[in-house]
């Protein structure tokens, strides 16, 4: 035997409604719930796609290196003074 549901017109008047079919508790629980798993995929792709760290003090580029530097690099170390030793 099957459970048969009953049709909306055969459900009796005054009856309390599951929470469940009510749009706006899906408002208040879907919204926190959407952005939760947008902030776990958001940790997933900084964790997996993370540079390594530098530990060493990046070094000067000579003359002829600086030549061929990408251009936002060179950009960088335009401002910044020279070494002593050179």
């Amino acid at each position: 035997m099957t459970h048969a549901t009953l049709p909306s017109a055969e459900v009796p008047p005054g009856a309390p409604t599951p929470w469940w079919r009510v749009g706006f508790v899906w408002l208040v629980f879907g919204g926190p719930a959407v952005v939760v798993v947008a902030a776990l995929i958001t940790v997933a792709i900084a964790v997996s796609g993370a540079e390594e760290v530098l530990t060493a003090a990046p070094q000067h580029p000579t003359a002829a290196e600086a030549a061929t530097l990408p251009a936002v690099q060179g950009r960088n170390h335009a401002a910044t003074p020279k070494p002593a030793s050179q």
